[in-house]
């Protein structure tokens, strides 16, 4: 494995945590901080693609745009195209919800879906790897 296969691996926990800390974010505060949770999301998903276009030598700047990231790991694999999407739709929330004022705090079924679309995306991605790259 090569110094891109380790950085995946460095980075492939780390989103896994980042959909943990949104669960119990929510979970554990009354009322729930879904605007915090919702931005814990959109990093996961950006991790994630970013972890992949890593591991297939590919650079890109300082971008946090999921859907450009997507669709540049769809050179690699086609079936990125599908989560499209899910980029689009978790994209705003690295900054609609991360600074007071802009925005309302999320409703449960919004972070519900944030949340879904950053696991299921996190989920392909892992699939995409080769088995001894796979966290455990």
């Amino acid at each position: 494995m090569g110094r891109a296969g380790y950085a995946t691996l460095r980075v492939a926990p780390g989103v896994r945590k980042g959909a943990v800390v949104s669960k119990k974010v929510l979970a554990a505060n009354d009322p729930p901080l879904l605007d915090t949770a919702i931005c814990h999301c959109q990093q996961a998903a950006e991790k994630a693609v970013r972890g992949y276009l890593v591991l297939c030598n590919h650079e890109f700047g300082r971008i946090l745009d999921i859907e450009v990231l997507v669709r540049a790991a769809a050179a690699y694999a086609p079936d990125f195209v599908s989560w499209i999407d899910a980029g689009i739709e978790l994209t705003p929330y690295t900054r609609i919800f991360r600074y007071p004022g802009y925005a309302k705090e999320p409703d449960r079924p919004r972070f519900e879906r944030a949340l879904s679309a950053a696991e299921g995306l996190y989920a392909f991605i892992i699939s995409l790897l080769p088995p001894d790259m796979r966290p455990a």
